[in-house]
């Protein structure tokens, strides 16, 4: 959500920040403008609605000179979506661009009211730039009014502040959303991740919760919250710009749904032992044995990846699980016993709820993991022991990629925890490794079913409701095709576990209802065809996804089938993901939507 960029560099700033704008557009937008210092200190700005290439289009009519500046796309809080609410925000001689919610602005913005300050939009952050322009007009200087600002202020933010007349001059601070400095030759850089500044640097510094700093181009000052000189660390951080560019593919999604034979290979490399017959998990790994119940937290998709996890660890394991929508754990407050294990599932490693969860577990919970995909993450560094996924980048907001690489490593750890527990021998424990180590190639078969894929979804395309059927472990993966259905092609969809179709779903069932089931040959498959069933007599159009045996057995009446490669029942939700993924990407390609940005949706939530 909202993307920050700030350069003190040494040349023009704008196209600088409109390509590292570029670079965060996968975080979800629906305005963007740029402010910047000329070398006279004059300060000016650019804001436009809607895409980036609408700012840019501005500014070849109205260019900005200036080698200090700041950028923003904003997902809309406070406000609707207008070039009045766009940022940065303006008082004066200040401009802020900011990440998150200002709790108290109306509180802030009353009081300033109350000295004759004015106000044009409907926005927070608005307030943030007025106060700090409040406090210009009492005399102090730019960097204590900055202070000063911060430390009035409440909620979760990321901010970046320029200055009229001061070209070599940037205040930035972070209490709750992330943001890194990046350290160049005579310049300094500002980013929400690592990716908006991979052009421009390598070399990165990550402020820690409650930070605030002041910049030039020859000095970072840091300062805890408490106002103490911190000393953050500068780390080398490699983004390989191939990962973040389309390579030939349409749309990112269908690129990271491609490179998934890769990335799961690179999981099954890093915690597969050279032999393959064991797990590499890093030493700070808890003897399960030890554990004596494990609480998943996540939000969206990595909340279903969870809920495929429980399984493992309860079958696997004997490992009693709890599985938690990070929103609402936060604020159930449940009591956590002695022995209770907390692992942490999300793509960024800054969902802001999520790093909520983590740290009400913190000096509750005996350990705290966390499966993420950037191990300089918030969740990560907070951690006792962060598992990284492995995926790269991931661009497009419907996640593929970092879900099949969550699921694997969580596979891997319930995996551990069976052999701690004395639930499986070395021997299963290397079968189960060897099914593992030939995921990428059953992966790369299913992948293999696009064209027919892409046909299928034609037909959906034209329906107005889908449901999604699954047992066991693939009923998650039936609630995560529903949701990925709902986010880039707008098609209202649910996914349910099969057997609760006679409680109320089965009246849905109509000859317009396509119902997508996901049957893998395993042990609830006749479960799960009698369900099947009941939704043919009622003139359900089934979509039957499972492999060939099962499509022999099963398929009569069904409207279609996908005949996915045989596998192991412990991996089939992972496989299983690769063909709901496709069915709502071509589905969303049909319609025409915004497949890589869909309405509304930001890639990393970092606001409540």
């Amino acid at each position: 959500m909202c993307g920050i960029v700030g350069v003190l560099g040494r040349h023009e700033a704008a196209p600088i920040i409109v390509e590292a704008l570029k670079r965060l557009e996968y975080r979800g937008y629906d305005s963007a403008g740029i402010a910047t210092v000329d070398a006279s200190g004059r300060l000016d700005r650019r804001r436009a609605v809607g895409k980036l290439v609408n700012l840019s289009d501005r500014l070849v009519h109205e260019p900005l000179t200036g080698t200090s500046g700041i950028g923003h796309t904003r997902w809309a809080t406070h406000g609707a979506a207008t070039e009045t609410n766009a940022h940065p925000h303006q008082a004066g001689r200040v401009a802020v661009v900011h990440n998150g919610i200002i709790e108290n602005f109306k509180e802030l913005r009353a009081a300033l009211e109350a000295k004759g300050y004015a106000f044009g939009t409907e926005t927070d952050t608005e307030t943030v730039a007025v106060l700090c322009e409040s406090f210009l007009d009492q005399g102090l200087a730019p960097r204590d009014a900055a202070e000063q600002t911060i430390a009035r202020l409440e909620g979760a933010f990321a901010l970046a502040f320029l200055f009229e007349g001061e070209p070599d001059l940037m205040i930035v601070a972070r209490r709750g959303s992330p943001l890194a400095i990046g350290h160049g030759d005579g310049e300094v850089f500002v980013g929400s991740d690592a990716i908006a500044l991979g052009p421009l640097t390598r070399e990165l510094t990550y402020l820690e919760e409650g930070d605030w700093a002041v910049l030039t181009r020859h000095s970072v000052e840091i300062y805890d919250a408490e106002g103490r000189r911190a000393n953050r660390p500068v780390r080398v951080v490699e983004i390989d710009a191939a990962r973040v560019e389309k390579g030939g593919y349409r749309h990112f999604m269908m690129k990271e749904i491609a490179e998934q034979p890769t990335v799961l290979g690179n999981v099954i490399r890093h915690y597969l032992t050279e032999d393959g017959r064991g797990l590499a998990l890093p030493e700070a790994t808890p003897d399960f044995a030890r554990v004596d119940r494990l609480s998943l937290v996540a939000c969206g998709t990595a909340f279903y990846a969870c809920m495929v996890a429980k399984y493992w660890f309860e079958q696997l394991a004997g490992l009693p699980v709890d599985v938690d929508i990070a929103s609402e754990f936060r604020y159930r407050e449940p009591p956590i016993t002695a022995g209770t294990a907390a692992l942490f599932v999300s793509q960024s490693g800054e969902t802001a709820d999520t790093l909520a969860a983590l740290r009400f577990c913190q000096g509750r919970a005996e350990h705290i993991l966390s499966v993420v995909n950037v191990p300089e993450s918030s969740i990560a560094r907070e951690s006792d022991l962060a598992l990284p996924i492995l995926a790269g980048p991931e661009i497009g907001v419907a996640s593929t990629k970092a879900f099949t690489c969550q699921l694997a490593v969580l596979a891997c750890l319930a995996l551990q925890a069976a052999l701690d527990r004395g639930r499986i021998d070395e021997g299963e424990l290397a079968g189960h490794l060897r099914a593992l180590a030939s995921l990428p190639g059953l992966v790369a078969r299913a992948l293999d079913l696009d064209g027919r894929i892409a046909a299928l979804a034609e037909r959906l395309a034209e329906a107005r409701d889908v449901l999604y059927l699954g047992r066991g472990a693939i009923y998650p993966i039936a609630l995560e095709g529903a949701l990925k259905l709902k986010e880039i092609s707008y098609i209202h969809a649910e996914g349910y576990a099969a057997g609760e179709l006679k409680h109320g779903p089965i009246a849905l069932i109509d000859k317009s209802v396509p119902v997508v089931v996901l049957a893998p040959r395993d042990g609830l498959f006749p479960k799960t065809v009698s369900n099947m069933q009941e939704v043919m007599a009622r003139h359900g159009q089934v979509l039957l996804v499972s492999d060939q045996r099962g499509i022999d057995e099963a398929a009569e009446g069904s409207w279609a089938q996908l005949a996915m490669p045989a596998v192991e029942p412990l991996l089939a939700p992972i496989l299983y993901a690769v063909p709901v993924q496709l069915l709502a990407y071509h589905t969303a390609v049909a319609k025409g939507t915004d497949v890589d940005q869909p309405r509304n949706l930001a890639k990393s939530v970092t606001v409540e």
